[in-house]
């Protein structure tokens, strides 16, 4: 039961740090990547989806993305999505064929943009001090049913904190590591 409760709160925390990861994805860094797009969304024949699935979206310098839609009516629409994003990107269609070039980061915006991330990594502290709470709440309600010792519950509990610590490390790597990426320049 322990073991399950130990399994069970460490691929949450897992989940959680993976989370974060794919969430800064979205922060740009002054550097075209493909994975900037992935969280738009656009009207197709009636259903939101993501533009990756409307168009090909390709990295054709290390400052431009080059978004090539699989139908001529999908332009205006993609070029909507991109416009209305949070990204502060400006499209330019020539054809079929929408070029977003990324303005270099200034100062000013490297600064907003390591507070978002910060912001990103305290939120997954908090999921997995959840999850750290869950799991031992979860144990005291063994112990209450008399399913293990206090002895096995002071244990687990110790164990749960250690887990935690190490997943709040991850965290951190991960949040300074996406820092240090914005920073550089």
């Amino acid at each position: 039961m322990l073991d399950d409760i130990m399994q069970d709160a460490e691929k949450r925390m897992q989940q959680s740090v993976e989370h974060l990861r794919h969430e800064l994805t979205k922060v740009r860094t002054g550097r075209a990547h493909t994975s900037l797009l992935d969280h738009l969304r656009v009207d197709y024949y009636g259903n939101e989806v993501p533009i990756s699935q409307a168009a090909t979206v390709s990295v054709s310098d290390a400052r431009t993305l080059t978004v090539q839609p699989w139908e001529k009516t999908m332009v205006s629409a993609i070029e909507k999505s991109i416009l209305e994003s949070d990204l502060g990107l400006n499209p330019n269609t020539a054809g079929t064929t929408i070029r977003i070039v990324l303005p270099p980061l200034t100062e000013e915006r490297r600064r907003e943009l390591t507070k978002v991330v910060g912001h990103e990594g305290e939120h997954a502290k908090v999921a997995i001090r959840n999850v750290r709470r869950d799991a031992i709440h979860h144990t005291k309600e063994l112990l209450k049913e008399k399913e293990i010792t206090e002895d096995q519950e002071r244990k687990a509990e110790t164990d749960i904190q250690q887990i935690t610590d190490k997943y709040v490390a991850q965290v951190d790597e991960v949040v300074k590591a996406k820092d240090d990426e914005l920073m550089e320049i």
